[in-house]
């Protein structure tokens, strides 16, 4: 019997495909860490809309959260990609 055949690497079916999904893991983590940046925007834009109203409606509870208005402004012109 010839071993010739069994000591060539392992290639894929198809011409210039990797054997192996080396680019599996690292897409799958890119994807993951897009839907946190995401989620995290969402949070950042969700938590400024409620602080404007709260700052609209009951500014009392500005001063028992300990925020001055000032501080609240800054906050709620930040747009959502920032910290």
């Amino acid at each position: 019997m010839n071993d010739t055949l069994a000591s060539i690497p392992h290639q894929a079916a198809w011409p210039g495909t990797p054997a192996e999904p080396a680019e599996v893991p690292r897409r799958h983590s890119s994807l993951a860490t897009l839907r946190s940046i995401i989620a995290t925007w969402e949070e950042r834009k969700r938590f400024r809309w409620e602080l404007k109203q709260m700052s609209k409606n009951n500014p009392h509870l500005i001063d028992d959260i300990g925020l001055t208005q000032r501080q609240v402004e800054a906050e709620i012109a930040k747009p959502f990609w920032q910290a």
